[in-house]
């Protein structure tokens, strides 16, 4: 009932940012797609699902194959909103500040993805090669956890992916932040990116 609640307030918020600049933030951002030309965008527009030149300067060539592999167990998870959550959260694995890389953060967050201890005893997952049983702190978790999150929240639905950013961090403005990245982060088709 909680998340629910949460889910709907955070529909009411995203509303508040303006359907023009929600619209053009979700448009950009690509399905993955294997990394393969021919995915669809958010909006479910043919486009390509490879990253930017922006994506390919900004994230670490393991972070960025595993916010795509992540996404993928998520039908319709956009691996840009991953991607842009974690950069949020801690530069994609590469702050040093508290809670990232052990303890926990002011608000009590913890590992790159940034969970509450009992959000990440909800969701975890244990990803492909990573710590068992799963740790907030192993990078293959935290980002497999925060798919499944999502995904639990409406994020491979592009009409909900917005609210699913909302329940995963309850601010309008990180919802701004992470839709912008997401969709700085997919190329534009024909851009030879990979």
């Amino acid at each position: 009932m909680r998340r629910a609640m949460l889910l709907l307030v955070g529909l009411l918020v995203i509303s508040t940012l303006g359907a023009a600049v929600l619209a053009a933030a979700v448009a950009g951002m690509a399905v993955p797609g294997g990394g393969q030309s021919g995915g669809q965008t958010a909006t479910g527009e043919a486009a390509d699902a490879r990253a930017s030149g922006r994506a390919l300067a900004s994230i670490p060539p393991t972070w960025l194959d595993l916010y795509r592999q992540a996404a993928a167990t998520c039908p319709g998870l956009p691996w840009t909103v991953l991607a842009g959550i974690g950069t949020v959260e801690s530069d994609n694995g590469q702050s040093s500040a508290a809670g990232v890389r052990s303890g926990a953060n002011f608000a009590g967050a913890e590992g790159p993805m940034q969970f509450e201890p009992s959000t990440f005893s909800s969701y975890a997952v244990v990803g492909p090669g990573g710590a068992d049983p799963p740790s907030p702190y192993d990078p293959v978790d935290a980002v497999y956890s925060a798919a499944h999150l999502l995904c639990v929240d409406g994020g491979g639905d592009p009409s909900t992916v917005a609210a699913a950013i909302y329940a995963y961090n309850h601010s309008s403005d990180y919802v701004a932040q992470v839709l912008s990245l997401a969709s700085s982060y997919g190329a534009a088709a024909g851009t030879g990116q990979r």
